[in-house]
């Protein structure tokens, strides 16, 4: 896997997550978040969503949880990635088609998302930054990330 692609998102912490994109799983949801960063539509945008021992959630512009980029939502592509420590996935709202921008990183296992969610990617190094974003929902002063970079 020489040429996997990565997202790299530099938090203001000062730390940088690495990301395995998973397009062999997701690829409709790798192109997306491959897309929005390129874009430069996650820099500055922060983790609203921080619930220890479960996951850390943004990619909401809006910072409110209820954002979302004005691209389509995507189709849903559930597949059998567990989501446990380090796994990417996407959020939504009820409706299994909703995703669109924001996406969580799970702290710990947390099966019972497995086929409810489109897991696109895995931390493969910074994983302490994640797990060093300031906690609530939201969080008196949310963590940012700063930058999204795509490289592979």
């Amino acid at each position: 896997m020489a040429d996997q692609k990565t997202l790299t998102l530099t938090l203001d912490s000062g730390g940088d997550v690495v990301i395995a994109l998973r397009d062999d799983i997701a690829p409709g949801h790798v192109a997306r978040i491959t897309e929005l960063a390129s874009e430069g539509f996650y820099d500055g945008v922060v983790f609203h969503r921080v619930i220890p021992g479960f996951m850390a959630q943004g990619g909401d512009p809006t910072g409110t949880g209820m954002g979302g980029s004005k691209k389509p939502d995507l189709k849903a592509e559930f597949n059998s990635e567990p989501h446990v420590r380090g796994t990417c996935s996407m959020a939504r709202s009820q409706s299994p088609n909703s995703a669109n921008s924001q996406f969580f990183i799970c702290f710990d296992d947390s099966r019972f998302l497995d086929n409810q969610y489109t897991a696109w990617g895995n931390v493969t190094s910074g994983m302490e930054f994640v797990d060093a974003l300031p906690k609530g929902e939201p969080p008196r002063t949310p963590g940012k990330i700063v930058k999204a970079t795509v490289s592979g």
